[in-house]
């Protein structure tokens, strides 16, 4: 059984590289769906989701580029290229470099029963693997499974460490199957706050079932 390895924006948190920011139309930062009155929209999804107050909507061009980044460092643990031409960037945005969020879609045909659970599995694996290669102390979580306005997630995260043992991020990721379709949300933060902030603006979602 082959392995299709889903990259879902994920961003290696080591390779984050900041930029000036500039004025730009927040529709424009968005392969599918709308921003208005600071509240995101996808109707491929069915989902709906305030941007905390404070936050800002990252430029697409950034958010392809932090893309690219991580694909290179999992390319380089999978000894192999991953072609990502369908994901779509969905919404990202952050308070700061080191505390963000990203949403992707990918199309996923079914090709055998639980490939997707497969497949989540392995991503989760790979991750972990690229930063231990990378020589960045790393814990990972069990994964569980969330219930979000009826929607179910498969989550788990990620702790990453100095040198020293300091805790210098947490990253969570929450994946779901729905409407054909891979649903990745990547969340990375080092204070409480800015995760509460995170995981209570997208735990207020809400999803339309087709």
């Amino acid at each position: 059984m082959a392995i299709r390895l889903i990259l879902r924006g994920i961003l290696l948190f080591v390779l984050i590289t900041v930029v000036s920011c500039k004025q730009f139309d927040s529709n424009s930062q968005v392969d599918e769906g709308k921003i208005v009155n600071n509240i995101y929209t996808s109707d491929e999804i069915g989902w709906a989701m305030k941007i905390p107050d404070g936050w800002d909507v990252i430029e697409k061009s950034q958010s392809n580029k932090r893309n690219e980044v991580g694909k290179d460092a999992l390319e380089e643990t999978l000894d192999g290229e991953i072609d990502f031409s369908q994901l779509r960037n969905l919404i990202s945005f952050e308070k700061d470099v080191f505390n963000n969020f990203h949403a992707t879609s990918e199309p996923f045909k079914l090709e055998y029963q639980g490939e997707w659970e497969d497949n989540n599995k392995f991503l989760k694996g790979v991750i972990y693997t690229t930063y231990q290669n990378r020589g960045i102390p790393t814990d990972s979580s069990a994964t569980t499974i969330e219930t979000i306005d009826g929607l179910d997630f498969h989550t788990y995260s990620f702790t990453i460490y100095s040198k020293d043992g300091d805790t210098i991020m947490h990253q969570i990721l929450y994946s779901c199957y729905v409407n054909g379709l891979d649903f990745g949300v990547n969340m990375n933060f080092n204070t409480k706050a800015h995760g509460d902030a995170l995981l209570k603006a997208f735990r207020s979602s809400k999803f339309k079932k087709k």
